[in-house]
């Protein structure tokens, strides 16, 4: 058997099994994905939880498709040798070069299998669409395949990427677009990118406002903290505890996170994207409490510092890490933000990034929040 009967067979086998239990835990309607009679197809979705795969695989029906998914996963012991061995999933590093995942994509398109892209590169952490990533566009042009968006709606606020366990609520799945391959030729990859940003742009909050659904969990709240990372009380990063549905602070900051997902009061933010646009903004302009000691920005007490060469790991220490404005310090390492050209983080708890030629990862445990030291990054 050839490895891509393989996949096909387990796809089948199992697809009828796990599809059922996903549309009733997450009270999913999703419109089946229209296949082409021949030929390839780059699905293209929108990506807002962890379980996005297996919602577009209730979509795809008995229909095979290999997904684009973070390197990282792969390197996971035996989930990862079980998913490379019967789904093959397409690996892409986070910060990391992309190029041998743009060439298997193509491989496979040629081929006239079916590739899934959640062309944002990254789950969202507010509940709103990310730009789509700029090679999406050349990807689509190259790949002489048709090209179907898919839009996935209330997914969300049913596991967001921040926090624990899954909440009942509501998701739906739509196809917006559906190209045929002589429509990419025809449009360069800037209006490929606008297009695929329009048809799979969501806005958890614009949509709750116009219809609330509540989404039920035993402690909607927990792990907050790996999202916001300042409050809006005293100033101070790191200084927010989560508990059952409430968020506090020691400055006397207490919040209610609701099933709907919006604040109780709804001061000083309505929604985790009003208080993210609130943090970022204050990050940038450094009006927060640093702390006093050597000039950081600010610190965390424990990370481990790993160093991945061609999928394998090398522990290089643990320790704290600091932020500084022209560096990043762990385990008695300095990197120069300047130095560092790509940086991007999966799950909640990894930050991976490139400097001088060497890919490294931070893994942190519990409620650390990584990505302020990604927004310092971002800068330089």
């Amino acid at each position: 058997m050839d490895e891509y009967s393989r996949h096909r067979r387990f796809w089948r086998a199992l697809q009828p099994v796990v599809c059922p239990w996903i549309v009733r835990r997450f009270r999913l309607d999703c419109e089946p994905v229209p296949v082409p009679a021949e030929g390839g197809m780059l699905l293209v979705a929108n990506h807002v939880s962890a379980w996005d795969p297996l919602l577009i695989a209730c979509a795809m029906g008995r229909h095979q498709i290999y997904y684009v998914a973070s390197e990282h996963i792969l390197r996971d012991n035996l989930t990862g040798r079980l998913l490379r061995h019967f789904l093959a999933p397409i690996a892409k590093p986070k910060g990391g070069s992309s190029l041998d995942t743009v060439r298997k994509c193509l491989a496979h398109l040629k081929a006239g299998h079916f590739v899934c892209v959640f062309a944002e590169g990254e789950q969202s952490w507010d509940g709103r669409s990310i730009p789509v990533v700029r090679g999406t566009g050349s990807l689509v042009r190259s790949s002489g395949a048709t090209l179907v968006t898919y839009r996935l709606e209330g997914a969300y606020l049913s596991a967001p990427r921040w926090g624990s366990g899954l909440r009942r609520g509501r998701v739906r799945g739509r196809v917006v677009g559906v190209y045929p391959p002589e429509t990419a030729v025809k449009q360069k990859r800037e209006e490929i990118n606008r297009l695929l940003d329009r048809d799979i742009r969501v806005d958890a909050w614009a949509d709750q406002r116009r219809e609330a659904v509540a989404y039920k969990g035993k402690r909607p709240a927990e792990y907050l903290e790996r999202l916001l990372y300042l409050c809006p009380g005293c100033g101070r990063v790191g200084s927010l505890e989560s508990r059952g549905d409430r968020l506090r602070c020691g400055c006397g900051l207490s919040l209610r996170f609701t099933e709907t997902g919006f604040f109780d009061p709804p001061v000083p933010h309505a929604t985790l994207a009003d208080w993210e646009d609130w943090q970022r903004g204050r990050l940038r302009q450094r009006e927060f409490v640093r702390p006093a000691e050597d000039g950081a920005l600010f610190s965390d007490p424990e990370a481990a510092l790993i160093r991945v060469d061609d999928g394998h790991e090398t522990a290089l220490g643990s320790g704290e890490v600091r932020q500084y404005e022209t560096s990043l310090r762990c385990a008695g390492r300095d990197f120069a933000l300047r130095e560092i050209t790509d940086m991007a983080m999966t799950r909640h708890d990894r930050l991976l990034f490139t400097h001088a030629g060497g890919y490294y990862q931070l893994r942190v445990r519990g409620r650390t929040n990584l990505r302020k030291y990604l927004e310092i990054w971002k800068e330089h």
